[in-house]
């Protein structure tokens, strides 16, 4: 099943805080002001005492231009992120360039912002800020001042020292660059499933919640419903038939019908083996589905498309597949001005069902949301808007959505091209899911489909 979200998400997975860099920079700052004061006061070894202040100073006024410029909580993007660790290792590099190059044992420190970017930003940035520490590393072996020693014994080390220390650090760099990007990327999948498990939890509880409340209503409401179709017939009786309330009394004598037959579906929703047409043409099933609703005022019209001569899929009648889709063309019909179209497509890979109205559409601030529990715009439309009574409780497009994913459908919903105004759903199936026998079990079309990420774990 497709995440919509997966890119947002991977965006704020691979981004630095401000506050994180804030923190390590003045803790880089502490460090080397309390090494060159040690170095030239504690020890007294000579060394460019204004310069490497000028740069410790440069980077606090950094850190307090970028607390002033941005908030504590502000995220950097990879490539804002590159330049502020790039700007470390210069600095660091230019420290190290007066204190001695690769003769100084701080040079490790040239390895801190590779890591730091190996756990938080992609790739491609952290090779590139690897490959910054290894030319910054070269070339403080061909030029750097001689390291703090003691004026009357300057230590000189050979140059296969230094080109030792150089293989250290690039392997260095390259192995925990690699070690903790492969750490942190785990970490973040394994965030991505938990959060994604959770999702799919919340959702599971919310419909067996409405399971429950279905089971409750059905109970309850079928003394009022066979208290109304008793005054119906009644009222049927003493009328006679050509009043003009005749019509009325039979519209109401059908409504209640369809109350209980919708309540007779809920009951017996997750098991409906015994039904005569077990397997059925994918058409035959969409017209099942619309046939209640061709008596209104929209006009449904059912179109197919032959995917390359392929044969129409058959498929199993899912009592969960026909809720779904029925709630679909429902809130289609509701939202529709004149007409409600259900295309058929299908070919050797998928199985597709479009249901597009021409409504409003859904709304910009619901668009995103469209298909979580308690997410209505039915009071915003025209035809709901003097009703109070109308509103719904926006659990339709919920509970199909739910019901479409648990037989393996992925859901689409958008709204149609600015010329036209509409919304537009999308169910697809894999075309070897729909057409697959049911299995045996008394939970018949009830399995979860779990989302990629913890699939993939």
């Amino acid at each position: 099943m497709s995440d919509p979200t997966a890119p947002s998400r991977y965006v704020a997975d691979h981004s630095l805080r401000l506050a994180t860099i804030v923190r390590l920079r003045w803790l880089a700052v502490a460090g080397q002001l309390a090494a060159v004061l040690v170095v030239r006061f504690g020890l007294g070894f000579p060394l460019p005492l204004v310069l490497c202040l000028g740069l410790i100073g440069l980077s606090a006024l950094l850190n307090i231009v970028l607390r002033v410029r941005f908030p504590a909580t502000q995220r950097f993007r990879s490539t804002a992120a590159f330049w502020l660790l790039a700007y470390d290792v210069l600095q660091l590099g230019a420290l190290l360039y007066l204190t001695g190059g690769l003769d100084n044992p701080f040079a490790v420190l040239l390895l801190v912002p590779v890591i730091v970017s190996a756990t938080t930003l992609p790739p491609l940035p952290t090779t590139l800020l690897g490959a910054l520490v290894v030319a910054t590393a070269t070339l403080l072996i061909i030029v750097h001042e001689p390291l703090p020693w003691y004026p009357a014994d300057p230590l000189d080390l050979p140059l296969i020292y230094d080109v030792g220390v150089w293989f250290a650090l690039v392997s260095a760099c390259a192995f925990t660059g690699i070690y903790a990007f492969r750490v942190a990327e785990e970490a973040r999948q394994l965030a991505r499933a938990l959060n994604a498990t959770e999702m799919v939890l919340a959702r599971e509880q919310h419909l067996s919640a409405l399971d429950g409340l279905a089971a409750a209503a059905a109970h309850e409401l079928g003394t009022p419903l066979a208290t109304i179709a008793l005054v119906a017939k009644e009222l049927e009786r003493e009328i006679p038939p050509d009043s003009p309330h005749g019509e009325d009394i039979a519209l109401l004598k059908s409504q209640v019908q369809r109350c209980r037959d919708i309540l007779a579906r809920l009951t017996s929703l997750s098991d409906e083996t015994d039904h005569p047409y077990a397997r059925q043409p994918i058409s035959h099933l969409i017209e099942d589905v619309v046939e209640p609703y061709r008596a209104g005022d929209i006009e449904i019209k059912v179109a197919k498309t032959d995917g390359g001569g392929k044969a129409e899929p058959v498929g199993h009648r899912n009592p969960g597949i026909i809720q779904g889709l029925t709630n679909l063309v429902e809130n289609a019909t509701d939202f529709a001005r004149n007409r409600v179209e259900v295309g058929i497509e299908w070919n050797d890979r998928d199985v597709t069902v479009v249901v597009a109205d021409d409504g409003p559409g859904f709304g910009p601030g619901v668009l995103d949301r469209v298909g979580e529990p308690y997410v209505t715009t039915r009071g915003d439309s025209d035809r709901w808007r003097n009703d109070d009574e109308a509103g719904g409780l926006g659990l339709g497009l919920f509970i199909a959505k739910t019901l479409l994913e648990r037989s393996g459908a992925d859901l689409s919903m958008a709204n149609r091209e600015p010329a036209d105004t509409g919304a537009v759903v999308r169910v697809t199936w894999p075309r070897d899911r729909f057409d697959a026998e049911p299995p045996r079990s008394k939970t018949e079309g009830g399995g979860t489909t779990w989302p990629a990420e913890i699939e993939a774990l």
